[in-house]
């Protein structure tokens, strides 16, 4: 044989096209290598970024516990504070009673007086903030009258006045409050009971009679418990005797009962 002539296997097949399928074999091996090598290195260069952009949504959470929690409190205490101011002006009535101090002018000539009053009242609410009231009240004084001929100087004098009127709370807390009230009704006065008969133009007192009255109140409440408070109001009176007008400056002070659910 010349060397043209191409060897031959034991199984008589050609060692070219053996080789050949062991190169074919070795090329698809490594491409499959390649291909799988490629496909995890992109995962692992993807998988940073998809960290990176979810960091940022990962910390965010971390703040809004904190706040949720704030917030809950907060509502808790409001809800606790709301509680507790239902508690004590949801009631239907309300009765109170006490004393007061007034500065009235008794005659057209004469100066003013102290009066000493006792008052009484009675509020139905419509809500926690609105009512209606009906006062009544009693003012008791001796004015100073200038030596003349009857002797009499320290008369006593009376007055006394039923009124009505709306009461508002502008100002809702569980321990006190704010209220502002406005009144008007009739008032009777006697000024000449203890002139011994002499009547009270020559002493210089206003006529018994009867007229209006007037009353703007500003109330200001301290709850000692939920249906019992004490209260102080300054307080503006107008009445109308003796064909003028006497505007008089004082205060009452009492006890205030609440009760009867809304």
């Amino acid at each position: 044989m010349g060397s043209g002539v191409l060897p031959y296997s034991r199984g008589g097949n050609p060692k070219p096209m053996y080789s050949f399928r062991r190169l074919a074999l070795s090329l698809a091996f490594a491409f499959t290598v390649v291909s799988v090598v490629s496909a995890q290195d992109s995962s692992s260069s993807s998988t940073p970024a998809a960290v990176g952009q979810q960091t940022p949504a990962a910390a965010q959470p971390q703040t809004q516990p904190q706040i949720s929690v704030q917030a809950r409190i907060k509502a808790r205490r409001e809800q606790r504070r709301a509680a507790a101011i239902h508690e004590v002006y949801d009631h239907l009535y309300e009765m109170y009673v006490g004393a007061g101090y007034l500065r009235f002018t008794p005659g057209k000539t004469l100066q003013r007086v102290n009066e000493y009053d006792w008052n009484v009242g009675f509020t139905r609410y419509f809500n926690e903030r609105l009512g209606a009231t009906v006062d009544g009240r009693g003012y008791y004084g001796t004015p100073f009258i200038e030596p003349n001929l009857t002797g009499i100087t320290k008369p006593a004098i009376s007055q006394y006045a039923v009124l009505g009127g709306p009461t508002y709370r502008f100002y809702l807390q569980p321990r006190y409050s704010v209220a502002g009230r406005v009144m008007a009704g009739y008032a009777r006065g006697n000024f000449t009971g203890d002139t011994n008969g002499f009547g009270s133009a020559i002493l210089g007192l206003y006529p018994n009679g009867s007229t209006f009255a007037a009353s703007a109140a500003v109330l200001g409440e301290y709850n000692l418990t939920s249906n019992v408070g004490v209260r102080v109001a300054p307080e503006y009176y107008l009445t109308g005797f003796g064909s003028s007008e006497q505007n008089s400056l004082g205060f009452t002070a009492g006890i205030v009962v609440r009760f009867g659910k809304q």
